[in-house]
């Protein structure tokens, strides 16, 4: 049985309550879908959640990754890597920034939680090590991403194009 993930989501950008009724239950629902996907042992872990604007994403992109732009999502790791040892109690942190997500939600013709969900699962995956450097860790990321989604309700988020539910 998966043991339970604590999810802690701040709104710092008002933004994200024009984008999309309850941001921060789409946000708790996603990770906790993730987690269950993950299946991890061990104990309780938490996951902290900041709903940001751009401005807020791109000074921490340029901080910890030097690229002077905002990105979708950043995830801030903690601890290490769940591999069948001890889950640890803080998962990490995930940022997100609004005006990028609405705007690719939009260009990919998604909704906003859709996406946002997507990115949070995503996020999630990277705090437990799941990486997508190479073709086979993008592969295997992906598949555990599409499959939490659909569990979700949510479709395929890598078939552009097709019709936003």
């Amino acid at each position: 049985m998966t043991a339970a993930l604590a999810v802690d989501v701040t709104i710092s950008a008002v933004a994200w309550n024009g984008m999309l009724p309850d941001p921060e239950a789409v946000a708790r629902k996603a990770a906790e879908a993730a987690w269950r996907a993950l299946d991890a042992d061990g104990g309780a872990a938490e996951v902290s959640i900041v709903l940001a604007d751009d401005e807020t994403v791109r000074a921490l992109n340029m901080r910890h990754r030097a690229i002077d732009r905002p990105t979708n999502v950043l995830s801030f790791p903690i601890g290490g890597a769940v591999s069948g040892g001890a889950v640890p109690a803080m998962l990490g942190d995930i940022v997100l920034a609004s005006g990028v997500v609405a705007r690719e939600a939009e260009e990919q013709n998604k909704t906003p939680a859709a996406h946002l969900s997507h990115l949070v699962v995503h996020g999630v995956l990277h705090l437990v090590g799941y990486d997508h450097t190479t073709d086979p860790e993008a592969d295997t990321m992906e598949d555990l991403e599409v499959r939490t989604l659909a569990a979700l309700g949510l479709p395929n988020p890598y078939r552009y194009g097709e019709a936003a539910e």
